[in-house]
């Protein structure tokens, strides 16, 4: 059963799971939310505004309980050249545009192309989440103090051994607050979460782009904010339907969708540089934290804002190592590895093996799962196509009426343009008798190319001066046919 907000709000065990959750959560946040707003060339307390607006939007009007949006990745790299080209107002108006599209396309039904996504790409999209989870802690492990490494061993020692103590408390919080009290207790020099970047010391406020509202404006910013629009369209909706299969629940995609583009817009007012959602982080809140409804959310972005705001000089003096302990842990149990086992392998046919790791490559080597998604789509589809392709079969045999000899063609499979190509050379236009039938009662006219070939192949026999007909259509193969058929051209 999908728990809601008045079952947590009701329960104080749910509220104080909720509650925890967010602030673990809120803590892995910072980080991302800082490296991100570097990534897209501007202040980090952009991507920190933009994390707690986001988070606190969408835990309104999202349509997946429990999933965490804030400054993402995907979309910084998407709307980096507009800050670099035309400066910061530039990039706030792409956001809000973003925003509005999302609202657009989620109401013109984009979430219901999600049913196109096959398993093999989930399971590579998880996999290379995974990898891009742990890849992304390798720069807070090279040229650093070697205290750094024991303190990444202690955290995920406390994260592993503590549930099996107690689970009152999630055990990354734990391990945040042990090694963060023991680095301030015995003054040991490592980075720290201040050494990311500058906390803000304000709450943001309102405004708006100081942008010409003309055509020109409008063509500079549209190509950048179509391109975020459809990346943060993506990655959050892999991210809802992953949340959907960890918590046997489901959840509303195309409320979803537009409950991003709200909270894009309203983000964007507030000077934050957009975003999605956040897998990492909803992965940690989810997962690690055991949270389930929009009460985490809503803390995450609560909690981030006093964190960074209230207690900034706190904040400041977490290690690195502790976060560090915490995403690599979240990147293990995130990863599928019964994808990989030797047994899966060789059970599962080479096709589904090849969009698995095509997916995972094509995200990891552009730091985009939105192209490693689309990328795994498009080979899904071409070894989809190329293998109904090869199920059409063509057999024929011979019958006698009286002194008339007919031969009998029988079509077996799916016609559509890659299979009905090679139809037009199965039939013996020269020897055949000079009465043919071709019976399609096992198979189904699915496109007009397939119209056109069998057009053709009636036009070669009438050439050759035999009769051919074709029977068997099933009702709606025989309205295509009868609607196109003469109608295509030679």
């Amino acid at each position: 059963m999908q728990e809601t907000v008045l079952t947590a709000v009701r329960s104080p065990r749910l509220l104080t799971r909720e509650t925890l959750a967010g602030v673990v959560t809120a803590l892995a946040l910072i980080p991302e939310a800082i490296s991100f707003s570097i990534a897209a060339g501007v202040d980090p307390r952009m991507g920190l505004f933009a994390s707690f607006t986001m988070a606190v939007t969408i835990s309104i009007v999202g349509g997946r309980p429990a999933m965490i949006s804030g400054a993402a990745g995907s979309t910084a790299l998407v709307i980096a050249p507009v800050v670099r080209d035309h400066g910061v107002d530039y990039l706030i108006a792409t956001v809000i545009l973003a925003g509005l599209l999302q609202i657009v396309f989620s109401v013109c039904g984009v979430a219901r192309l999600m049913r196109f996504i096959p398993r093999s790409v989930m399971v590579g999209f998880v996999n290379a989440l995974a990898i891009l989870i742990f890849s992304a802690q390798i720069q807070h492990m090279f040229d650093v103090p070697w205290m750094v490494y024991p303190m990444i061993a202690i955290g995920l020692a406390i994260i592993v051994g503590l549930p099996k103590l107690t689970t009152v408390v999630p055990s990354p919080l734990i391990a945040i607050v042990v090694l963060t009290a023991v680095a301030m207790a015995f003054g040991i020099g490592v980075p720290t979460v201040g050494d990311e970047g500058e906390l803000p010391s304000s709450l943001p406020h309102w405004l708006v782009p100081d942008v010409p509202f003309d055509l020109e404006t409008l063509k500079i910013i549209a190509p950048y904010a179509a391109g975020m629009a459809l990346v943060g369209l993506l990655e959050s909706l892999m991210t809802a339907k992953l949340v959907d299969d960890i918590t046997d629940t489901h959840s509303d995609k195309t409320r979803e969708g537009w409950g991003q583009g709200v909270a894009n817009v309203v983000t964007g007012f507030f000077g934050g540089i957009g975003g999605c959602a956040m897998i990492g982080q909803t992965m940690v809140n989810v997962k690690t934290a055991g949270a389930r409804t929009r009460v985490s959310t809503f803390l995450t972005g609560i909690a981030l804002i006093v964190l960074v705001v209230g207690l900034g000089d706190i904040v400041g003096q977490i290690p690195m190592a502790a976060l560090v302990a915490v995403m690599i842990m979240v990147s293990a149990t995130t990863f599928d590895w019964h994808s990989v086992r030797l047994s899966t392998l060789r059970r599962m046919p080479r096709s589904e093996t090849a969009v698995m790791v095509i997916a995972v490559v094509a995200t990891v080597v552009t730091s985009n799962l939105a192209i490693g998604v689309v990328a795994g789509v498009i080979v899904a589809t071409l070894l989809f196509v190329r293998r109904v392709a090869h199920f059409t079969r063509v057999t024929h045999t011979d019958r006698v009426d009286g002194d008339q000899t007919t031969r009998v063609y029988h079509v077996r499979g799916e016609l559509f343009f890659a299979s009905s190509n090679d139809l037009v050379y199965q039939f013996d236009y020269v020897d055949d008798p000079d009465h043919v039938v071709i019976d399609l009662s096992d198979t189904h006219v699915w496109d007009a190319s397939t119209v056109a070939t069998l057009d053709a192949v009636e036009t070669k026999y009438r050439d050759k001066g035999k009769v051919v007909e074709i029977v068997g259509l099933n009702e709606a193969s025989a309205e295509r046919r009868d609607r196109l058929s003469g109608q295509l051209g030679d």
